[in-house]
């Protein structure tokens, strides 16, 4: 995995810990339960284009999708 890619992971949980008030510890366990990591890595050649809020957005928005799925 190159090295942008883990940097900007780390900077995803940073702005959402912030966002969210939530500890670092809370933000990685809801990121492995619900493969959130996966997610960012995946989009992120269009996401570290985003600013903050959108960025806390489009997870906000995986994590409403995956938490309650279209049947």
């Amino acid at each position: 995995m190159h090295s942008n890619k883990i940097d900007f992971l780390i900077y995803c949980i940073e702005i959402y810990k912030s966002c969210k008030k939530m500890s670092g510890k809370e933000v990685i366990t809801l990121f492995d339960r619900f493969c959130v990591t996966n997610f960012i890595l995946d989009c992120y050649d269009v996401l570290h284009t985003e600013g903050e809020k959108t960025i806390t957005w489009e997870i906000d928005d995986f994590l409403t999708h995956h938490l309650n799925p279209i049947s």
